[in-house]
Protein backbone atom coordinates (compact mmCIF):
# COMPACT_ATOMS: atom_id res chain seq x y z
CA UNK A 1 0.00 0.00 0.00
CA UNK A 2 0.90 3.61 -0.94
CA UNK A 3 1.62 6.11 1.99
CA UNK A 4 0.58 9.44 1.65
CA UNK A 5 1.77 11.83 4.25
CA UNK A 6 -0.45 15.00 4.26
CA UNK A 7 -1.73 18.07 6.33
CA UNK A 8 -5.64 17.83 6.01
CA UNK A 9 -6.19 21.27 6.28
CA UNK A 10 -3.40 22.06 3.46
CA UNK A 11 -4.83 23.10 -0.48
CA UNK A 12 -2.01 21.62 -1.98
CA UNK A 13 -2.60 18.63 -0.41
CA UNK A 14 -5.83 18.19 -1.03
CA UNK A 15 -4.99 18.62 -4.20
CA UNK A 16 -2.50 15.77 -4.81
CA UNK A 17 -5.14 13.59 -3.04
CA UNK A 18 -7.66 14.12 -5.58
CA UNK A 19 -5.27 13.72 -8.04
CA UNK A 20 -4.05 10.53 -6.85
CA UNK A 21 -7.95 9.27 -6.06
CA UNK A 22 -9.06 10.49 -9.99
CA UNK A 23 -5.79 8.10 -11.05
CA UNK A 24 -7.03 5.12 -8.61
CA UNK A 25 -3.98 5.30 -7.24
CA UNK A 26 -4.42 3.57 -3.41
CA UNK A 27 -3.24 5.22 -0.64
CA UNK A 28 -3.10 5.14 3.34
CA UNK A 29 -3.21 8.46 4.51
CA UNK A 30 -1.49 10.05 7.52
CA UNK A 31 -2.22 13.32 9.32
CA UNK A 32 1.45 14.82 9.14
CA UNK A 33 0.17 17.06 12.38
CA UNK A 34 -1.36 14.54 14.30
CA UNK A 35 1.07 11.51 13.36
CA UNK A 36 4.24 12.77 12.39
CA UNK A 37 6.97 10.49 11.15
CA UNK A 38 9.66 9.18 13.49
CA UNK A 39 13.41 9.40 12.90
CA UNK A 40 13.67 5.51 11.48
CA UNK A 41 11.11 6.29 8.90
CA UNK A 42 12.46 9.62 7.56
CA UNK A 43 15.70 8.20 7.06
CA UNK A 44 14.13 5.55 5.19
CA UNK A 45 12.61 7.63 2.84
CA UNK A 46 15.05 10.13 3.07
CA UNK A 47 17.58 7.30 1.30
CA UNK A 48 14.84 5.90 -0.69
CA UNK A 49 14.84 9.73 -2.11
CA UNK A 50 17.80 10.31 -3.33
CA UNK A 51 17.07 14.02 -2.54
CA UNK A 52 18.98 15.94 -0.08
CA UNK A 53 17.86 15.92 3.45
CA UNK A 54 16.90 19.57 3.52
CA UNK A 55 14.08 18.47 0.89
CA UNK A 56 12.16 16.98 3.76
CA UNK A 57 12.09 20.69 5.33
CA UNK A 58 9.10 22.82 5.18
CA UNK A 59 11.31 25.76 4.84
CA UNK A 60 8.18 27.94 3.98
CA UNK A 61 6.66 26.86 7.63
CA UNK A 62 6.69 29.61 10.79
CA UNK A 63 8.17 26.69 12.91
CA UNK A 64 11.13 26.65 10.40
CA UNK A 65 11.69 30.45 10.40
CA UNK A 66 10.80 30.95 14.26
CA UNK A 67 13.61 28.32 14.66
CA UNK A 68 16.14 30.23 12.08
CA UNK A 69 16.90 26.96 10.21
CA UNK A 70 18.26 28.50 6.82
CA UNK A 71 21.23 29.28 9.47
CA UNK A 72 21.74 26.48 11.81
CA UNK A 73 20.85 22.99 8.76
CA UNK A 74 24.09 23.66 6.78
CA UNK A 75 25.89 23.20 10.69
CA UNK A 76 23.77 20.04 12.04
CA UNK A 77 24.87 16.98 11.15
CA UNK A 78 22.30 14.21 9.42
CA UNK A 79 21.29 13.00 12.88
CA UNK A 80 20.57 15.96 14.22
CA UNK A 81 18.66 17.23 11.04
CA UNK A 82 16.25 13.99 11.32
CA UNK A 83 15.62 13.73 14.97
CA UNK A 84 14.66 17.30 14.29
CA UNK A 85 12.53 16.34 11.50
CA UNK A 86 10.72 13.67 13.70
CA UNK A 87 9.98 16.29 17.01
CA UNK A 88 7.26 18.27 14.65
CA UNK A 89 5.52 17.33 11.74
CA UNK A 90 4.55 20.48 10.63
CA UNK A 91 8.30 21.18 10.10
CA UNK A 92 7.86 17.60 7.54
CA UNK A 93 7.36 19.47 3.79
CA UNK A 94 4.47 17.91 2.28
CA UNK A 95 2.80 16.06 0.81
CA UNK A 96 4.72 12.66 0.94
CA UNK A 97 3.82 10.02 -1.21
CA UNK A 98 5.72 6.69 -0.49
CA UNK A 99 5.34 3.99 -2.97
CA UNK A 100 7.21 0.73 -3.43
CA UNK A 101 9.80 2.17 -5.44
CA UNK A 102 9.88 5.82 -4.44
CA UNK A 103 9.56 8.57 -2.18
CA UNK A 104 8.00 11.99 -3.50
CA UNK A 105 8.14 15.12 -2.11
CA UNK A 106 6.02 18.26 -1.91
CA UNK A 107 3.08 18.23 -4.53
CA UNK A 108 3.97 17.29 -7.95
CA UNK A 109 2.13 16.40 -11.09
CA UNK A 110 1.22 13.17 -10.62
CA UNK A 111 0.45 12.62 -13.64
CA UNK A 112 1.28 9.54 -15.13
CA UNK A 113 1.75 7.79 -11.16
CA UNK A 114 1.71 3.99 -11.80
CA UNK A 115 -1.04 2.29 -9.21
Amino acid sequence: MNLFLWYPKCSTCKKAYQTLLDQNIKVECRDIKENNPTKEELQQWWEKSGVELKKFFNTSGLIYKELNLKEKLPTMTTDEQLKLLASNGMLVKRPILITENKVIIGYKDYQKMEG
